[in-house]
């Protein structure tokens, strides 16, 4: 009998010593902060001042952590040359700078854990140049299909957005397609639709680009988007 109450007797003491149920916490995953909503400078805004106040919505964070926003100031719409970065506390940031330029911009929130959000939707704007009569158009933004994205179809619609803080001015586009890096046959001059379908005759990787263009002389290259077919 008294080989059996010993390893009863460990069992039990073994029990009492912690080897009941973990109650220990979970440790909660930390989530990001919201994405911010632009204000002001609102897109395609010409600045009369070149002291420029920026202002948007402020971020919400699920887990209530503090939030800082990071800003970007750039003159081409992929943001490869940023004029301005900082980050700011609040939802406003003045900053001054140069007369006669254009602008993109946007904001993103950072919590106090130091995890980013997704940077919100890019605006952009002019600064008033002194004597300036007009300004050039805005860099083409890409609207399809996506950049890097794989198609099976022989055909393909390329499709962009431009826009000119001179209201009245009338855009035309050339348009560039090819196998190299940058394209250089132009497939399309001076058309005023921002779309061009354009047939694929093999597999392998396509780039492509558009050129903006006023009725006053003034030229805004866009950057070579790429797209694969299979």
């Amino acid at each position: 009998m008294r080989k059996y109450l010993f390893p009863i007797c460990c069992a039990l003491l073994l029990m009492s010593c912690g080897g009941g149920d973990d109650n220990s916490d979970p440790v909660t995953e930390n989530k990001a902060p919201s994405i911010p909503g632009l204000v002001t400078p609102a897109n395609n805004l010409l600045c009369i001042d070149n002291a420029v106040v920026f202002e948007w919505n402020a971020a919400s964070d699920p887990d209530f952590d503090a939030i800082t926003y990071q800003i970007e100031v750039a003159k081409d719409n992929q943001f490869k040359q940023i004029d301005y970065t900082n980050s700011a506390s609040g939802t406003t940031k003045s900053i001054s700078l140069e007369k006669g330029m254009r602008y993109y911009w946007r904001v993103k929130a950072v919590d106090s854990q130091n995890l980013s959000g997704k940077y919100s939707e890019v605006f952009q704007f002019y600064t008033e140049g002194v004597g300036l009569t007009n300004h050039l158009p805005f860099v083409p933004s890409l609207v399809k299909p996506e950049l890097s994205s794989v198609l099976t179809t022989n055909s393909v619609i390329l499709e962009w957005d431009a826009s000119d803080v001179d209201a009245n001015d009338v855009l035309t586009y050339d348009v560039y397609f090819g196998t190299t890096n940058p394209p250089t046959a132009k497939i399309s001059s001076n058309q005023s639709l921002k779309t061009y379908t354009q047939s694929l005759n093999s597999s392998g990787t396509y780039y492509w680009s558009v050129d903006v263009k006023d009725q006053k002389g003034g030229i805004s290259k866009g950057q070579v988007w790429r797209f694969v077919k299979n």
